[in-house]
């Protein structure tokens, strides 16, 4: 067996980062990351996104309902992509993982 240069072992990095776009529209942010920044700092998680015009209509698994404009400069897009929360949603009951996936992600 060859060693590599230097005597070192190739090692595969085991972490993980899911990048996306900055300037991305809130409709494909929110299908992907499944989501929801609410103004009181809460994570909410997204069962269900319609889009309806110009519109998106969110269901959340706490069972609100909400209508927001698809837009890449709103509060929330802003919110998702520099990572503004307090604390995940009691009701939602977002999994650990899908936090720790959040927390790793890059814009870019």
């Amino acid at each position: 067996m060859a060693a590599s240069p230097k005597g070192k072992k190739n090692k595969k990095r085991n972490k993980a980062r899911y990048v996306f776009r900055k300037r991305e529209k809130l409709n494909n942010l929110l299908k992907r990351i499944k989501l929801w920044p609410s103004r009181s700092g809460l994570l909410h998680g997204i069962k269900d996104i319609e889009k309806r015009g110009i519109y998106l209509e969110l269901k959340l698994y706490c069972g609100e309902v909400l209508q927001v404009k698809n837009s890449k400069n709103s509060r929330a897009a802003r919110w998702l992509r520099n990572k503004i929360m307090v604390r995940p949603c009691p009701d939602c009951q977002v999994p650990e993982w899908k936090l720790e996936k959040y927390s790793k992600t890059a814009f870019k």
